[in-house]
């Protein structure tokens, strides 16, 4: 019980089919956290992978590495499926205040971690692993088709937040911050994107940390045309969601206004209006 109380920070790893990642991912997160100049204590930190039923040997490997002292742990969920839902199912279990979300790729660097976990704070309440910061070379080792989509998913969310790069998966969150959010789309591609509008993040208390890609060593890319097609219908919810209140306003103008102008011209076609001195 003592050592739930001094869990202060949490990090998502969401899951699927990913057993060859999860040993090198675990065993940097903690090497990174236990350097001397790490900004954030080891024994401070857990990690929970969300498993999505993988079958393949992942909740045996986290058994081991418990086993070898690390403060891992593992949610298989067999009846729910996807990225967003797995990443919200591990924040709401998170014992951690700053929660951070990572893919189990290696794409996202692990010895990252204690610098974006140290960034949140009462302050800085949401923190975001940036392709767009000074000296990345944004995406070098994707192929050209890879950086064309990202390039236009990111403008396509421009108009939506001021984050430089709102399509990132990595990021955290403080935990009051979250639950502040509501109608989360546990369907959509991108969670970071949909906590941002929905949990009403300001700009001024957005943490950026710049972040060049690692190469995915086990396991196969997740983008599909079935993902992409539900981050076009994610924007097209966030844009709603966002700016419906606007949009509503503008069409009560635009109908007063043909009210005025219809009212306006009748009275000028009446009688009185056509008699002639």
């Amino acid at each position: 019980m003592s050592g739930r109380q001094t869990i202060h920070y949490s990090v998502i790893v969401p899951a699927y089919r990913e057993n060859g990642n999860i040993r090198p991912l675990v065993t940097r997160i903690f090497e990174a956290l236990r350097r001397l100049d790490s900004p954030v204590p080891a024994d401070q930190v857990e990690v929970i992978i969300v498993d999505d039923n993988s079958r393949d040997g992942s909740a045996e490997n986290v058994q081991s590495l418990q086993q070898e002292g690390y403060n891992v742990r593992i949610i298989v969920r067999t009846m729910e499926r996807g990225l967003s839902s797995a990443v919200v199912r591990g924040f709401q279990e998170a014992l951690g205040d700053n929660m951070l979300c990572m893919d189990a790729d290696l794409q996202h660097p692990p010895e990252y971690v204690p610098t974006m976990l140290a960034a949140l704070s009462p302050s800085s309440t949401f923190v975001l692993g940036t392709r767009y910061g000074p000296g990345v070379e944004m995406d070098k080792d994707w192929p050209v088709h890879r950086r064309i989509i990202s390039a236009g998913a990111r403008i396509l969310a421009l108009p939506l937040t001021s984050a430089s790069d709102p399509m990132s998966g990595f990021f955290g969150i403080r935990k009051e911050s979250f639950l502040k959010a509501r109608g989360l789309n546990s369907q959509g591609f991108k969670i970071a994107l949909d906590l941002l509008i929905k949990a009403n993040i300001p700009a001024d208390a957005i943490a950026e940390v710049p972040f060049s890609f690692g190469v995915r060593s086990e396991g196969e890319s997740k983008l599909t045309g079935k993902v992409m097609i539900k981050y076009l219908e994610q924007l097209a919810e966030l844009y709603w969601y966002k700016y419906s209140a606007l949009l509503v306003f503008f069409i009560i103008i635009v109908v007063v206004t043909l009210l005025v102008l219809a009212r306006s011209a009748m009275g000028s076609l009446s009688p009185e209006s056509q008699h002639k001195y």
